[in-house]
């Protein structure tokens, strides 16, 4: 029976890391950072507070990635550190919402910004969203190393497109007549924790993805070393970028204007190189985009895979690819029912309902981490520094989010919570399915 082939290398799965991360929303939306905390220094805080709790998470999953360097990555560690039911509902999620929402979300702005370009009207957006979808699928259905191949480049190109935009913020940028204004560049005065705090969870949204450099596990080599060196790497050097392009939107364009734009970047390269700066960050927001969703088409399939090996989803999707040694099956059932999502549009409604659960599941995955160190056998390659410590504040950043997330939007939030919930009948057939299964005579 063909296997998993481990293409990947720490290049690869560190492109991985920040191409999935850096998405369109750094350079596209305002920020709700910006608007909570209208001061350079809260500004910058709140992202640098952002990029370290994200950092603590990535240590966590560098230990339990290192513990546990196999396919499925999240999947897998709230599998063996609490139950198979968990791990299950993560799957059952991610499939059906936020995995597939997310891929769903990224294709339909790759498709706008496109549009920007070619005559689009809103069938052809959803269209070529379609295609970018099938496409990057097909490239990752003949191989891990193409698919790694095709996000490395991607992220390379991306990272250069923004040294680019820094660079001319900050030189061509520099023969505006003001900088800053209405950001005060002093102290953070007056600033309450509250607006601190959802400054931080906005920052934090904006970090998503993070964790899916560990659904590749079986696919790395020398996973239980080059995982936690990718996670470490790739969340610095994305916390850098956005603490630049924020510092750089300041620099050229008022406060008031920043929290208004809905396409900040092309608002700066407008206001620093003209009107052509439109079409350079619309270029830049393909890229970006494009290289995101390469990520995320790539990563999905490994969780879907590992819940078919272990009998909690159809056999036939954990069939490896005789000649490509990808779970191919697993792959186009996830391209199908996202560019069903495009499609119907139903992504908007249903992802709004239930992304927030990520939240709650990252929290669970910590205290997790203390789990499995308190039982024989946890022998991880990496080991969290103060793990204790940073698995406890990791786990109360992400029950905050979900509250706040309660709180603010108590109906949609409990539709969210009923879908989650939803998958555990579907659970206890799987399992029944496969007792009987074994149960049957070979």
């Amino acid at each position: 029976m063909a296997e998993l082939k481990r293409s990947l290398g720490l290049v690869q799965a560190t492109a991985m890391v920040v191409g999935t991360i850096i998405g369109a929303s750094i350079f596209v939306q305002p920020s709700e950072i910006t608007a909570s905390v209208p001061s350079l220094t809260g500004i910058l805080l709140a992202w640098t507070a952002a990029g370290v709790l994200t950092l603590f998470g990535a240590l966590i999953t560098a230990e339990l990635a290192s513990a546990m360097p196999r396919a499925g990555g999240v999947y897998v560690f709230l599998r063996e550190s609490f139950s198979p039911a968990l791990g299950f509902l993560w799957g059952w999620a991610m499939f059906w919402i936020m995995h597939s929402g997310i891929i769903a979300a990224i294709a339909v702005i790759f498709a706008r910004y496109a549009a920007y370009f070619l005559p689009l009207d809103d069938l052809g957006i959803r269209l070529v969203a379609v295609a970018a979808v099938l496409v990057i699928s097909a490239v990752n259905w003949i191989g891990v190393r193409q698919g790694s191949a095709l996000q490395t480049g991607l992220t390379l190109a991306k990272l250069l497109a923004i040294v680019i935009v820094l660079v001319a913020a900050f030189t061509l940028g520099a023969a505006l007549p003001d900088h800053f204004v209405g950001a005060s560049t002093g102290a953070a005065d007056g600033i309450s924790a509250t607006a601190f705090a959802a400054a931080v969870g906005a920052g934090l949204f904006a970090f998503g993805g993070w964790h899916m450099v560990t659904y590749t596990a079986e696919e790395t080599r020398n996973a239980e070393r080059t995982i936690p060196v990718a996670l470490a790497i790739g969340v610095l050097v994305v916390t850098v970028c956005y603490i630049a392009l924020n510092t750089a939107y300041l620099y050229v364009l008022p406060l008031d204007q920043v929290i208004a734009s809905e396409r900040v970047a092309a608002d700066a390269a407008n206001r620093v190189i003209g009107s052509s700066g439109g079409a350079l960050m619309s270029g830049l927001v393909l890229v970006s985009t494009f290289g995101a969703l390469s990520g995320i088409v790539l990563t999905g399939p490994r969780v879907y895979y590992a819940m078919a090996q272990d009998g909690l989803m159809f056999r036939w999707a954990g069939e490896v690819h005789p000649t490509f040694l990808t779970p191919h099956r697993a792959i186009a059932l996830q391209a199908v029912w996202s560019s069903v999502l495009v499609l119907t549009g139903t992504y908007r409604a249903l992802f709004s309902r239930v992304i927030f659960t990520e939240w709650l599941f990252f929290g669970l995955m910590a205290l997790g981490l203390l789990v499995l160190r308190r039982r024989p056998g946890h022998a991880p390659a990496f080991r969290v520094p103060a793990a204790t410590a940073i698995a406890l504040l990791f786990a109360t950043a992400s029950g905050l989010i979900v509250v706040n997330q309660i709180i603010t939007e108590p109906a949609d939030s409990g539709i969210g919570l009923l879908f989650v919930a939803s998958g555990l009948p579907v659970y206890a057939w799987w399992r029944r399915r496969r007792s009987r299964s074994q149960e049957k005579p070979g």
